[in-house]
């Protein structure tokens, strides 16, 4: 008999997510017992994965299974990824303080946070992949990408994140890292020091952490008051580069946007990112379109569950 429950992990800079859903779904946007917490920073390396486990057996506890009983368990998680003896691991920019120092404020000197290998003790089956990668997979079988073969999920939240799909096929790389578009450099912006260790990045320049250290305000705060327009144009014009480098380096047809810093303030960020492409060589950007993810909030959760079905 197949187990009743898969287990969702939805790990970014800011919060872990975990609930699980019915193991005969194709699709379950009503998702049970779910956690959600913020992410660990502090302690050992593998405080981020006992954190996950954790997680995972309480909400087993809520829906009176055991851990043991789960068909799978998929982790969507930001990135990049390292290989550690042929195992995935962590080695986010806004998880892993040792990447770019105690300049960058995080409370640990971590290279990297084990996951993959910590996992697969405990759990059967565990599929790990970047939360972009998960969330195109989710946007292409259910959300605003479906039937598209050439298109992107793009994340404008703590940090940035990119999924690629060219041809039918997402791309990956040799550690699963392809898309980290947001450790491009698209001006000679260098104010800003990325978790990376860049200094003037995409990222550093435009996520939701790098506005608040930029410029000592919250996103809601810089988008909603109507006082800073110039900056707010300044942050379209670079996260809109990084589209429009996209859009003409693989020829794409659509990019679904999503994540905490855009979905909140979509209307008012839409048009100023779809200006930085449209007229720019139009026999490459006529045929495409910029529009908010199919699933909305639900992207995290669901692009975990996307990864087992």
């Amino acid at each position: 008999m197949t187990p009743p429950f898969k287990a969702c992990v939805d790990i970014g800079g800011t919060k872990v997510a975990v609930a699980l859903a019915d193991a005969q779904s194709e699709h379950c946007l009503q998702l049970y017992a779910h956690r959600s917490e913020a992410t660990v920073r502090h302690g050992e390396p593998d405080a981020l994965v006992q954190q996950i486990i954790r997680m995972v057996d309480s909400c087993c506890l809520d829906a009176a299974i055991a851990p043991e009983q789960l068909a799978g368990i998929g982790v969507s998680s930001c990135g990049p990824f390292v290989q550690i003896a042929g195992k995935l691991a962590v080695s986010s920019p806004n998880i892993c303080g040792g990447l770019a120092g105690a300049a960058r404020g995080l409370p640990n000197t971590w290279m990297h946070a084990p996951l993959q290998a910590l996992l697969e003790r405990r759990f059967a089956k565990v599929r790990i992949e970047n939360d972009a990668v998960s969330a195109l997979e989710a946007e292409r079988r259910w959300g605003a990408l479906q039937g598209i073969e050439n298109c992107a999920y793009v994340t404008w939240s703590t940090g940035i994140g990119v999924g690629l799909c060219v041809d039918g096929r997402v791309l990956r790389g040799k550690n699963g890292n392809a898309g980290h578009a947001g450790h491009m450099f698209v001006s000679d912006n260098n104010d800003a020091l990325c978790g990376c260790g860049n200094v003037g990045d995409v990222e550093g320049l435009v996520a939701g952490n790098a506005i608040e250290r930029r410029f000592g305000l919250v996103p809601k705060t810089l988008f909603s008051s109507g006082q800073y327009e110039d900056v707010v144009d300044a942050l379209c014009k670079d996260l809109g580069r990084m589209l429009y480098n996209l859009v003409v380096t693989l020829d794409l047809e659509r990019i679904s946007l999503g994540g905490s810093v855009f979905w909140h303030h979509q209307d008012h960020l839409l048009p100023k990112l779809q200006a930085q492409i449209s007229g720019n060589f139009p026999a490459l950007t006529d045929t495409f379109s910029l529009v908010p993810a199919g699933l909305g909030t639900q992207v995290g959760n669901l692009g975990a569950l996307a990864l087992l079905n």
